[in-house]
């Protein structure tokens, strides 16, 4: 399944002003890009600084373990949805790795850390020469202002 196939079907209870779709290179260079778009999000959803810090090195890591798989060429794709007190990113990358992030690692803890819930999957496309669609999805709640 290729990532703009995938990326045509939006859930339907997702108010387009509540998500923000960002394409980028699949490079480490081009990181921080990701890390600004959730930060600014959790800021303008009244996150608490140290939730948007948080929510910052969780893309930072998802994202970085997605770049390391990613195929020659590859666009990572991130999603960022906000709503009521949640805010959710899947980011995706094509990858020839048929068996996706490890979650034995350091940066896995510190992902599982900093987020409520983080998962991930990974889809093959018989039609894309052995290619997978290798997908991080994280959510973190708003913490309760005292």
């Amino acid at each position: 399944m290729s990532v703009e196939r995938e990326l045509a079907h939006v859930e339907p209870e997702t108010a387009a002003t509540n998500l923000v779709e960002v394409r980028i290179a699949a490079e480490a260079a081009q990181l921080a890009v990701m890390r600004a778009v959730v930060g600014d999000l959790a800021m303008r959803a009244d996150y608490d600084v140290d939730s948007i810090a948080d929510l910052r090195l969780a893309v930072d890591e998802a994202c970085s373990s997605l770049v390391r798989l990613a195929a020659p060429e590859a666009t990572l794709v991130c999603r960022f949805r906000t709503g009521g007190d949640r805010l959710s990113v899947t980011a995706e990358v094509i990858s020839d790795d048929a068996f996706g992030p490890r979650k034995d690692t350091f940066s896995w803890r510190v992902l599982s850390a900093l987020a409520d819930v983080v998962s991930t999957s990974v889809e093959s496309d018989p039609a894309a020469n052995g290619s997978h669609l290798v997908r991080i999805e994280l959510t973190k709640g708003r913490t309760a202002h005292v």
